[in-house]
């Protein structure tokens, strides 16, 4: 509802002189400092980004500049593959891939203090946390891609990167952060000291940070409700539906599932068809034949895989109807 009103009074580039500039000024500086307040930085530690997952290669890239350093990339075997892409680019680099126990926690007792470590707070596909933050390490890079507000930074982060739509704001967005203390170079050729060379959408991060009031507002009083819906799924697959693989619990909102003798590109298929869209950590485009490297890594089923957010507005009685579909369409490709 307050799309349209944003785009009128967002449309100079706030970087200008004039007075409608200026308002569009202020409009950003205001949204900076909602953003600092709910994620735990300061509103000059912030950047913006219209491309999120170039926030990745910032915020790795940047702290490892110093060569004379001799610095080493440690990170997980259940990190976001643009961290993987990041490893495998930097060839003359030092790089420790950690493994995953079955619960999906990772051991960052082995970082050493010139580590440039990359630090994810929640996995996208299993919602699971790493309650344990690196402790070494001269620099961290902090995923925050998929726990959004739910989790503090810890104290001693560097680099942080968070998406708009896990709170419900627009896509096409990425909140950056450069901490004060980081030792980071921009790994962009730049003429100057701005981090992106670009400018974003100024509507869309006014609309975020109205988003992301109202999601903060909310997210407690849901919490439970959420909790609670995360249980009911996770009973009913287990009690209703045989051959199927559950990722351990993590953050209630996410939630991982697997059917064996099941095609992920098909079930998904049919199950937006009947109305649910579902994601899937599974191979299910013609683009990616692999699967999900996340539960490979646990020993999880990989074939056959869900992946479901819950929203502050999903109700009992949807889950009800997704899980009665849930059960018949996994029968049917079964060919039961």
């Amino acid at each position: 509802m307050a799309l349209p009103h944003i785009f009128e009074v967002t449309w100079p580039d706030p970087t200008k002189l004039g007075v409608d500039s200026k308002s569009a000024g202020l409009l950003l500086n205001e949204a900076k400092e909602t953003f600092a307040s709910h994620l735990g930085t300061r509103s000059d530690e912030i950047t913006f980004l219209g491309e999120p997952n170039l926030g990745f290669h910032l915020g790795i890239n940047g702290l490892l500049d110093d060569a004379s350093n001799f610095k080493r990339l440690v990170y997980s075997n259940v990190d976001r593959m643009e961290v993987f892409a990041i490893a495998q680019a930097n060839q003359q680099l030092k790089t420790i891939e950690l493994s995953a126990e079955p619960n999906g926690r990772v051991d960052y007792s082995l970082c050493l203090e010139s580590d440039v470590v990359a630090y994810q707070l929640c996995n996208r596909e299993t919602g699971i946390v790493q309650a344990t933050p690196p402790t070494k390490g001269s620099a961290i890079f902090v995923d925050a891609t998929a726990s959004g507000t739910r989790l503090k930074l810890p104290d001693n982060w560097s680099t942080a990167l968070w998406d708009s739509t896990t709170w419900a704001g627009p896509s096409g967005l990425g909140i950056f952060a450069v901490s004060k203390r980081a030792n980071w170079k921009s790994p962009l050729p730049h003429l100057d000291g701005r981090i992106n060379p670009g400018p974003t959408s100024l509507p869309l991060i006014v609309a975020s940070a109205l988003a992301i009031d109202s999601w903060v507002a909310d997210q407690k009083n849901l919490a439970a409700k959420i909790a609670a819906i995360n249980q009911d799924i996770r009973q009913y697959i287990s009690t209703n539906i045989p051959d199927a693989d559950l990722a351990p619990l993590g953050e209630p909102h996410l939630l991982s599932a697997s059917f064996l003798y099941v095609s992920a590109e098909q079930l998904v298929t049919k199950l937006a068809d009947a109305g649910y869209a579902v994601d899937s950590g599974s191979a299910c485009s013609a683009a990616n034949m692999q699967p999900s490297h996340v539960l490979a890594a646990l020993g999880l089923l990989t074939q056959g895989n869900i992946r479901l957010t819950i929203h502050h507005s999903t109700t009992f009685e949807d889950i009800k109807g997704f899980l009665d579909t849930l059960k018949v369409t996994v029968e049917e490709l079964r060919g039961k």
